[in-house]
Formats: structure tokens, sequence, C-alpha cells
């Protein structure tokens, strides 16, 4: 299943129009491409974008985009100055289809993924390099600040939107 572009990926699609030029950016996750294209539009000196899916990963090449197959970071190579994730940050609802869940399910708390992502985002950053994320109010912040402060990295919020509810937050992250 290709997530289809919703509120969060178009609120996180803003930022990336407004950061990408001239980095080398890598979107994880990236799903319908949405991102990786935003940034391949808005001037990134290169772009790559990975996914766990293997029919994402064709979906992402017939859009003429370099993609990697990869959980995470697992099969990524080298730094970039620009990584984005939007992340499946919902917590796990067993009234969800399964094939759904695997696109919006961050885990049994919904920041289990997020959590791994941000325990090894810092190996993939070039110097000055930063993250966006994309975050929901429903998502535990807990564990995920505790994380931040751990790595000595500090997040601003850069966007927001209140939707039905919740409310989506865009998060910069660096040192």
């Amino acid at each position: 299943m290709i997530y289809t572009p919703k509120e969060d990926s178009f609120l996180m699609e803003e930022q990336v129009k407004r950061f990408a030029k001239g980095k080398t950016v890598l979107d994880v996750g990236s799903g319908s491409g949405i991102q990786a294209l935003a940034a391949k539009k808005s001037g990134a000196k290169s772009v790559i974008a990975s996914d766990i899916n293997p029919e994402v990963i064709k979906h992402l090449k017939g859009l003429g985009l370099n993609a990697v197959e990869s959980d995470l970071f697992e099969n990524i190579k080298g730094k970039f100055d620009l990584i984005i994730f939007n992340p499946p940050y919902l917590p796990e609802d067993e009234r969800e289809d399964k094939e759904s869940r695997l696109t919006t399910t961050g885990g049994k708390s919904g920041d289990e993924v997020l959590l791994k992502f941000l325990k090894e985002v810092k190996l993939h950053l070039t110097p000055g390099g930063f993250v966006m994320i994309l975050l929901s109010s429903l998502t535990p912040r807990t564990r995920i600040l505790k994380v931040l402060e751990k790595n000595m990295m500090k997040r601003e919020i850069i966007s927001f939107k209140k939707i039905f509810m919740e409310t989506l937050e865009v998060w910069k992250i660096q040192e």
C-alpha cells in the first residue's frame, strides 16, 4: 500500500519547499514520493527517497527518483544536509486494518518507529545538517524529547495545523 498524501504530507511539503534548495536530501519512508519530489523541484543538490516497501520503491523509481529499499537507515550510505521523515506516528488501533496500519501506526504507543529513527539519525547528518519530522498531538512526546536531549539535539516547531481531533506539527531538529 502506498500512502496517499493527506494534510500531514501537505504541511510537510510546504517546509520541504522552503528548506531543500541546494541541499543533499534523504526522504525516509518516502511513500508517495511527495517530499522527495518537492525537494527535487525546489532545487536540492541531490535527493534519495527510501522506503521499506518494495511496491513503493517501484513507484518512486517510476517517478524518476533515486530510490533505495531500506528499513530506516539499514541500507543508507552517506550523510545528508536535510533528512525528511513523515513517520507513521499514531498509536496502535486494533480497529484499523493491518495494511493501513503499516502507513499510519508508529507502534503500540505511536512513537516507537520515530524513536528508532532519532537514535540513528545523527550518524547520517552532515555538520550543520538538520532533520524535519512530522508529529501529531496524538503522538506521545516524553520519550522523543528524552532521546533528543540525550543526543544533544534541539527542536523547533516550524509549522503546525489543527485538523479534526489533532494538531499536526513539523519539527526542525538539529544540534
